[in-house]
């Protein structure tokens, strides 16, 4: 709720993440930001200090960080002005996500290094947002050299705009890093299991668009995108929680299905002068209501089915015996 109320905020002041927004939305994006890590560390120790932990909580809790990743690079776009761009900070935070899930489901156990997204990544994020409310977002589309002057003397970075040197430098020393811990982690454990390791890397793997969906509609790009991504962590955490055989399940994949179409339609634009066959703008929230009803089917049919076999509910803690 917290970082849906802010990704809403970045698009009522910057629809498509290219404009500078007041600078209280900046400061609101960084509390938001703060608050949802906040809740996110404690909602685990209120669940065993109130003897309510279930598998139900372990999904609810890692669902919400796989739509937290599409709201906050929404968030996040707006504050820095990344426009098109917004949707590759949302690939690099939910690929080390992707991957930690990943990983968790081959080892059973879930280890973050001892500097992690969670805790000091999230707080680079609002820190970010909060020095943005001091400085203004123009801060981030000058170049780097400007922004940061100390550093005009470091090649090739010092030209291109900040917020992609950042996004850069994020890439090579934040999800390089992780992502490799994580395939070490599970390689180590297939080993030991003689099980196959192309097995396990199978289940880890927009500019075609003649209309430019990604700079004239990024929030439903990204979306419709973390929705996606959302489904197919909450499946793999699933399968985790139920102890099912270790693979790629087709299941997994249902919210890829209508990729291809998609992929297709801006295809069809190079055969007929650059117009597609079906408005974009149509595919694209086509593509946002099939991932959006496919998620809360998913969602309501699996909170209803965890709490009918445990006997719990979902929002309330049910009252002990005396």
């Amino acid at each position: 709720m917290f970082l849906l109320t802010s990704a809403l905020l970045g698009y009522i002041y910057s629809p498509r993440l290219d404009s500078a927004p007041p600078r209280w939305v900046n400061f609101a994006h960084g509390l938001l930001l703060f608050l949802y890590q906040t809740f996110d560390a404690v909602d685990g120790k209120q669940a065993r200090r109130t003897d309510s932990s279930s598998p139900l909580g372990e999904l609810f809790d890692h669902g919400c960080d796989a739509l937290a990743c599409a709201f906050e690079g929404l968030a996040f776009g707006s504050t820095a002005m990344c426009g098109r761009t917004t949707f590759w900070f949302w690939v690099i935070s939910a690929v080390p996500f992707y991957c930690a899930t990943w990983e968790h489901y081959f080892t059973n156990t879930l280890i973050l290094p001892a500097v992690n997204g969670p805790t000091e990544g999230l707080m680079l994020i609002y820190l970010s947002h909060f020095f943005t409310a001091i400085v203004g977002s123009e801060w981030w589309a000058q170049q780097f050299g400007k922004s940061l002057p100390f550093l005009s003397w470091v090649p090739f970075i010092h030209e291109i705009t900040t917020y992609k040197a950042v996004l850069f430098l994020m890439v090579a020393f934040a999800v390089i890093p992780t992502v490799t811990f994580n395939v070490c982690n599970v390689y180590k454990v297939v080993q030991a299991r003689k099980a196959s390791m192309l097995l396990a890397l199978a289940m880890v793997m927009g500019y075609l668009s003649p209309a430019d969906i990604m700079g004239n509609y990024p929030h439903l790009v990204i979306v419709g995108t973390g929705l996606a991504f959302g489904y197919l962590v909450g499946s793999m955490i699933l399968a985790h929680l139920c102890d099912e055989p270790k693979g790629l399940k087709t299941g997994m994949c249902m919210s890829l299905l209508y990729l291809p179409f998609a992929i297709a339609n801006a295809l069809t634009a190079r055969l007929n002068d650059g117009v597609p066959s079906v408005d974009e703008s149509l595919v694209l929230l086509g593509y946002c209501a099939f991932t959006g009803t496919l998620y809360l089917h998913f969602a309501t049919s699996v909170v209803h089915e965890i709490t009918t076999a445990l006997g719990i509910f979902c929002f309330r803690i049910t009252r002990k015996e005396a």
